[in-house]
């Protein structure tokens, strides 16, 4: 069975391609490079170097967010079109989820960090049990400071993963000290091999044509749409 996985959730791109549980290829880069421009090209010549036709893609794996707007409607979309017009199956997996597999192998709780600006972040917070990784936390998008409050009181060492992390490092360590511990750059990578992972153990793949990301928040327009029809009441 071969595999196609994409993530764009955020500035990071992957695209990865597995057959019969073999990782023939996986690309990631960290830079900031526009993914409308980058993504279906990524996937292209990942399917070229792993020498292999769209046709033959038995699967579909994204992740569905939280993240960039922008970025997580470019993968989904990209996989959306490529479901609908192979006839394959779409698999959507969380965007923190996959960035905790990078930790499995910790032994306390992963949570995974997303910057979500004036001082918010997308979170989740995991534990492996040997075997998957487990909700401590739902996904979230909260203020740091009361993640940091719940995690605290878990009182359990926690890795902290994920490329946004270094910009909260400071006061993750000052609401921690010696529980939280930071991944190192290797960690913080968003892999599609491991939304494809995710994807092989969930119960039933989705509906492509009612598929929509998982923003865990609302737009600013929608914010400032609601504030104008509650000033109005």
């Amino acid at each position: 069975m071969i595999w196609l996985g994409i993530d764009t959730a955020n500035s990071p791109l992957s695209v990865a391609i597995v057959k019969d549980d073999v990782l023939l290829i996986e690309e990631s880069s960290m830079m900031k490079i526009n993914h409308s421009l980058r993504a279906m090209t990524a996937v292209e010549e990942a399917c070229r170097k792993a020498d292999i036709t769209p046709s033959e893609i038995d699967a579909i794996a994204v992740s569905e967010g939280p993240g960039s707007y922008t970025g997580v409607r470019i993968g989904v979309t990209i996989a959306k079109t490529l479901a609908w017009t192979l006839d394959k199956p779409l698999y959507g997996v969380s965007s923190l989820k996959a960035l905790a597999v990078n930790g499995q192998l910790f032994n306390g709780l992963i949570c995974s960090v997303i910057d979500a600006r004036r001082s918010n972040v997308y979170a989740g917070v995991y534990r492996s049990n040997g075997t998957e990784l487990v909700n401590v936390l739902e996904d979230q998008h909260c203020l740091l400071a009361e993640l940091l409050k719940k995690l605290k009181e878990c009182n359990e060492a926690v890795l902290f993963v994920g490329e946004d992390v270094k910009l909260h490092t400071s006061i993750i360590r000052d609401h921690l000290g010696e529980q939280a511990h930071i991944a190192s750059f290797a960690l913080n990578v968003p892999r599609a091999s491991s939304a494809i992972l995710l994807a092989q153990s969930a119960d039933q793949s989705e509906a492509v044509h009612t598929f929509t990301p998982q923003y865990k928040r609302i737009t600013e327009a929608e914010a400032n749409l609601v504030k104008k029809e509650s000033s109005h009441e």
